[in-house]
């Protein structure tokens, strides 16, 4: 096997701090163009980034399992501890949204770059806290005593967190043959499910909207959290539960945003 090293526009976004807001796709642009030129036969994307609709000819062709969905809190071991204006560094409209929906008081430091530079930042005391998620410290192997895991109900992750979707072209079967082994069906129905809402409330990676599809007896329930406006300031904030069976994520997706809908959100 051959690894092809892509730098994204996403990638470079992020490194250089730009103030300008993020485009859809931005992350995985470059690498489904080496796909589709044949450059590629898979790419491994953190399932959060990748976009609800795919080019042309490209599909999801495998999912291993989760990683911990959830946001942590690093520098505090909660947000109801936090004192009053602590300055909290995050990048995600939706998880500004969600920290002043429960403590308006906070104030919201906008912070860009990988996990060491935002690490670096805290620990130089620019900030109190960071919110980042689960996974990626756990992929970077990074753990810290000051990591606090926050409850889905106060910041409900990012569709697709903790998951890697893995693309690769339609047609190619000896690709989705050898994938088949690292395939997870519980993971395969969350993003289904998580991607689903999203597209149906017409979002994208940057969407201020929070979903996690879990297996709950022999069913699934979608948690999810929209607001109303990408300006991150907690108001409007709609938050919702639906159970559904297993085997039917679209159903369940489905359900879930008329239940938004009829929430006014």
């Amino acid at each position: 096997m051959e690894l092809l090293e892509l730098v994204t526009t996403g990638d470079r976004w992020s490194a250089e701090g730009r103030a300008e807001a993020a485009d859809r796709g931005m992350f995985v642009k470059e690498l489904e163009e080496a796909l589709l030129d044949g450059r590629a036969h898979l790419a491994v994307h953190s399932a959060k980034d990748l976009p609800t609709e795919l080019p042309e000819g490209l599909a999801v062709l495998a999912v291993p399992p989760r990683e911990d969905p959830r946001d942590v809190l690093v520098g505090a071991t909660s947000v109801d501890l936090l004192p009053s204006g602590a300055r909290v560094g995050t990048g995600s409209p939706r998880r500004s949204a969600q920290l002043l929906m429960a403590r308006p008081d906070l104030e919201i430091v906008p912070i860009r770059g990988n996990v060491d530079t935002r690490l670096g930042k805290l620990d130089r005391g620019e900030v109190d806290a960071l919110v980042l998620a689960a996974a990626g410290l756990a992929r970077l192997g990074i753990t810290r005593p000051d990591v606090a895991h926050l409850d889905p109900a106060v910041s409900t992750p990012a569709p697709g967190q903790g998951l890697l979707a893995i693309e690769g072209r339609v047609d190619d079967e000896a690709t989705r043959e050898a994938l088949a082994v690292l395939d997870d069906p519980s993971g395969v129905e969350a993003l289904q499910a998580e991607r689903a809402l999203l597209a149906a409330l017409g979002g994208g990676c940057m969407t201020p909207a929070g979903a996690l599809c879990t297996s709950e007896g022999h069913g699934l329930r979608l948690r999810l959290t929209v607001f109303r406006s990408a300006d991150a300031s907690g108001a409007g904030g709609r938050r919702a539960s639906v159970d559904g069976p297993a085997g039917d994520p679209l159903t369940l997706a489905a359900r879930a945003a008329a239940a938004l809908a009829g929430s006014g959100a």
